[in-house]
């Protein structure tokens, strides 16, 4: 008998990253250090990210200071920033998948840990305003709670006393390099989810690298799968995105035979910044023309090596003439799959098209069907 996906390996418990990896918290670290670094005249490019990602607090602040030439020392600057980060963890979003992983874990009875670089009672703040978070989680970690942050491994072998478990029964959600290599170092399985765009060819040392929390196969790991997929679709909270339709780059109808119509992203920075890349569908509606089932792509499409994230939806309906400059309303009801490349025009093709009739055939679904009379739509 052929098993698609074999386990590999039967995990008891999971050990999940906060910043970056349930939380969104990129976009507040920017603001603030925006902030922050233009009282010293010095202007925050985001080019010491990497640098600061998965750090502790100490290590990040020492970073900045030094690549920036800021006078004064880590700890001052740390005193400095502090109370605007402070005010801002009520803003922070929880990533998409993340609360599906979170009750689908609890409800199943696996028993997770919560272990954060941060200091615990900036975790015990930023989780606070997530309801069900906090009561979810056996065992909470900060970073100041054990001698060394990521990349030791002492705050995982730190997790697995707490529960009483062997280390290498145990898998780590992270989303940094000094998360999965203190993962590694403990001997225990690492499922990589990468919070900056395009380094997953930096993860090397994790078990498996996946785009987002939402591909996530808990099954692969001995863990009880997830349910709610539905005809290769996953059902998403709603969101919305609109603008008057841009042209695109000259590729959809000419190179691709596929006539998608581009919004600018100019001011949905945001929110892309909040979801995956990857393959969506819902509804679009066009104000003189009506509302038609859509399918849609967010993202760098690695086969075209786009430098900025883009939005190009496919109106899935035969139209006689072009609607530039038209206002184009998107609500996204699901999920197909991540952003993936291909090793040929053809094969890309093929997989948008396969990803239509997906679509088509999901948007006949009474729970993806009734989000076609949403008011959103038909708003100009």
């Amino acid at each position: 008998m052929c098993v698609a996906n074999p386990i590999r390996k039967l995990i008891k418990c999971v050990i999940l990253d906060l910043d970056g990896t349930l939380l969104n918290t990129d976009g507040i670290v920017c603001n603030v250090l925006k902030v922050s670094l233009g009282k010293y005249g010095k202007e925050w490019d985001g080019r010491e990210t990497l640098k600061i990602v998965g750090k502790t607090p100490f290590e990040a602040a020492e970073a900045v200071v030094q690549d920036y030439g800021l006078p004064c020392s880590p700890i001052e600057f740390i005193s400095e920033i502090s109370p605007l980060f402070s005010h801002q963890w009520c803003n922070i979003k929880a990533l998409p998948g993340a609360n599906r992983l979170i009750k689908h874990l609890k409800s199943n009875g696996v028993p997770m840990v919560l272990a954060s670089n941060s200091p615990r009672e900036s975790v015990d703040a930023k989780i606070s305003f997530h309801h069900g978070w906090k009561d979810s989680f056996h065992v909470i970690i900060g970073g100041d709670e054990v001698r060394t942050g990521k990349p030791s491994p002492d705050i995982f072998f730190e997790a697995a006393r707490r529960l009483r478990v062997e280390p290498s029964s145990c898998l780590v959600i992270e989303d940094s390099l000094p998360g999965v290599t203190a993962g590694k170092t403990a001997e225990m399985e690492v499922v990589a989810v990468p919070s900056l765009p395009k380094q997953s060819h930096l993860f090397t040392a994790a078990d498996e690298v996946i785009n987002s929390l939402l591909d996530l196969q808990l099954e692969k790991w001995g863990l009880p799968p997830f349910t709610d997929w539905v005809d290769g679709t996953l059902p998403v909270d709603p969101w919305y995105i609109g603008g008057p339709v841009i042209k695109g780059f000259g590729r959809g109808s000419k190179v691709l035979g596929i006539p998608t119509a581009n919004l600018s992203t100019k001011d949905y920075s945001d929110l892309l910044s909040e979801h995956p890349a990857g393959v969506y569908f819902g509804w679009a509606g066009l104000s003189a023309r009506g509302v038609f089932k859509m399918v849609m792509s967010i993202g760098w499409n690695p086969y075209f090596s786009n430098k900025e994230k883009t939005i190009e939806p496919w109106l899935l309906h035969e139209f006689t003439e072009d609607f530039y400059g038209e206002e184009l309303r998107l609500v996204i009801v699901g999920y197909i799959r991540p952003e993936e490349n291909f090793p040929s025009l053809e094969s890309l093709i093929a997989k948008i098209h396969e990803d239509r009739i997906v679509s088509e055939r999901a948007l006949d679904l009474p729970m993806y069907s009734s989000h076609k009379n949403d008011s959103y739509l038909r708003s100009s």
